[in-house]
């Protein structure tokens, strides 16, 4: 059976993850293994979740709590599910949540090179990327060119 938690204010500290943490405290340089990310929509969240991501709590738009978030939330019932009203989340965000679902959720464990390369016939290397934002962009790219891996330097 699903947690849901409806919320009014963002004062509890098990939602910092969402309000309080940058990203860099997310991905957590120092235990890469403890870091996590925030996915935004239904469709985002359920190809990380396709993909070996581990949700660790859901904020979702309350009206979507019987709609589009509800096979998420059935799929990982043991999670804390946060639903607040769209203007508490728009407060939050400081623009309406069109989505209306982020999902923290547990990095997966890296493969090794040797795994990630086998078979791979085109293969992208990142060096020294500073701006995170731009991972999507490059990774979307990789993939229109047909890249089968991509690494990236820490």
């Amino acid at each position: 059976m699903a947690n849901i938690i409806h919320i009014n204010d963002f004062s509890d500290p098990a939602l910092d993850v969402y309000v309080r943490l940058t990203g860099a405290q997310l991905r957590n340089k120092l235990e890469p293994e403890k870091g996590i990310f925030i996915a935004e929509s239904p469709t985002v969240i359920e190809v990380a979740m396709q993909g070996g991501c581990e949700p660790v709590s859901i904020l979702t738009d309350e009206r979507l709590l019987g709609g589009a978030v509800e096979k998420i939330i059935e799929k990982c019932a043991d999670i804390p599910v946060y639903a607040a009203s769209r203007e508490l989340l728009t407060q939050m965000t400081g623009f309406e949540l069109t989505r209306g679902a982020l999902c923290a959720m547990r990095r997966p464990a890296l493969p090794t090179v040797e795994d990630l390369l086998a078979g791979a016939r085109r293969v992208a290397v990142l060096e020294g990327v500073t701006d995170s934002t731009n991972i999507g962009a490059l990774f979307r790219s990789a993939a229109a060119l047909g890249v089968d891996a991509v690494l990236v330097t820490p």
